[in-house]
């Protein structure tokens, strides 16, 4: 139940830190690459490509090392009784 929860967390948690991260990457691209603003396509472009492709990164990332954290190695070998 621990693992769940934590993985959880780490979920939420990613998925903030990721989708911040891509936001900043996005505004850096447009910068970089000089996008047009015309019509608002540089924070379209930003907010619905570099976001949630932060959000979705950061949030498996982020499940996946705090599940594995509190795991403790314990998935990867199973209880074998002889």
């Amino acid at each position: 139940m621990n693992v769940i929860l934590l993985a959880l967390i780490g979920l939420f948690m990613g998925s903030l830190a990721g989708g911040a991260v891509g936001v900043g990457l996005g505004l850096a691209w447009t910068k970089f690459f000089q996008t047009s603003s015309f019509e608002g396509y540089s924070g379209m472009l930003v907010f619905f490509t570099f976001m949630p492709i932060g959000a979705i990164l950061g949030g498996l990332i982020g499940a996946i090392g705090l599940g594995a954290a509190a795991s403790g190695g314990r998935a990867a070998a199973p209880d074998v009784e002889s």
